[in-house]
């Protein structure tokens, strides 16, 4: 039986790539996470079918104890933007590391971030990255390092997450609010078409591509079912949910007063652009070479991550 390790597998793709891959068969799950205890509450159902593990990226010892045995790393770690200067190039390096000494394929989860500004043009794999955030320059960097270090690797990358698990996202935001019945918040336009991914249907395309041969030593874009304004999901609530209360719009410099306050605020300032000038992703490489795409509409997503976040609520 093959070995896939999921580093970050308390975070929103970490747990549906946990989900997707014991769908799988002959593949033993590892999950990776520094607070196990959280871990055993989010897998409770699962605790006699995947092993977790206690693993802190930061401290290259810890992982490549983790990682011990794997065909397949998956990293999926996410941290707080604040961090990211100083932490993510080490997390890449204690990732890559492990990935040399098991030989393993690794696994990136990646965002639109390197791309840049897209200027209202559908990306694919081979548009230049020509990013202007610092956000963005680092994931470049992060990108180049796995691309330099010679072990098998591929890159996925993603729109903005929603779905079951997932905390930390913009349109998360939104939902956590209805789901608590309050008013609630939309953070950009409402009227500017913008994509996100549903995130079993992000792990699903991931694992497709884990585990053929033919697809490593590249990038990959992974779209969501295509595009959908504020105005049009807070429809959908109100149509599906019944949901009343009002929804106010968060605008940029409100972001940036907060930001005085805030250093999670502040750091995302430079990336509103992306809610003003949204990067969407083209999927034709992966349907020509893999097949379909994963694409559950976005009403069926809502209603699925609502309805997860309720029972979560009253857990």
């Amino acid at each position: 039986m093959k070995k896939a390790v999921i580093l970050g597998a308390s975070g929103g793709m970490g747990y549906n790539l946990v989900h997707e891959l014991l769908n799988r068969e002959n593949i033993e799950v590892v999950a990776v996470a520094r607070n196990t205890e959280k871990m055993k509450k989010m897998f409770h159902r699962l605790n006699d079918r995947i092993n977790i593990v206690a693993g802190d990226a930061l401290h290259r010892s810890s992982i490549l104890q983790a990682c011990e045995g794997a065909e397949w790393i998956f990293h999926a770690i996410n941290i707080p933007y604040p961090q990211w200067e100083r932490d993510l190039l080490i997390i890449m390096e204690n990732v890559l590391a492990a990935a040399k000494k098991e030989k393993a394929k690794l696994v990136v989860v990646d965002n639109i971030y390197a791309y840049g500004r897209s200027n209202g043009k559908t990306m694919s794999e081979t548009d230049p990255k020509n990013p202007h955030t610092k956000k963005g320059k680092i994931r470049l960097q992060l990108a180049e390092m796995v691309e330099k270090s010679g072990v098998d690797y591929l890159i996925a990358h993603f729109p903005d997450f929603y779905g079951p698990c997932e905390g930390k996202t913009l349109l998360h935001h939104t939902l956590k609010k209805v789901v608590q019945n309050k008013r609630s918040q939309f953070i950009g336009d409402l009227n500017i078409p913008r994509e996100y991914i549903f995130l079993p249907d992000g792990a699903k395309a991931l694992v497709e591509l884990a585990l053929r041969d033919d697809t490593y030593h590249e990038h990959w874009n992974i779209p969501g079912a295509g595009v959908i304004s504020g105005r049009e999901i807070i429809q959908i609530l109100r149509e599906k949910l019944q949901y009343e209360k009002k929804v106010s719009v968060v605008t940029k410099s409100m972001i940036y007063f907060l930001g005085l306050f805030s250093p999670m605020m502040k750091e995302m300032v430079e990336m509103m652009y992306l809610v003003e000038e949204p990067v969407v992703l083209s999927g034709e490489k992966f349907e020509k070479r893999i097949g379909p795409l994963p694409k559950t509409p976005y009403e069926q997503g809502i209603i699925a991550t609502v309805d997860f976040m309720k029972h979560q609520e009253e857990a």
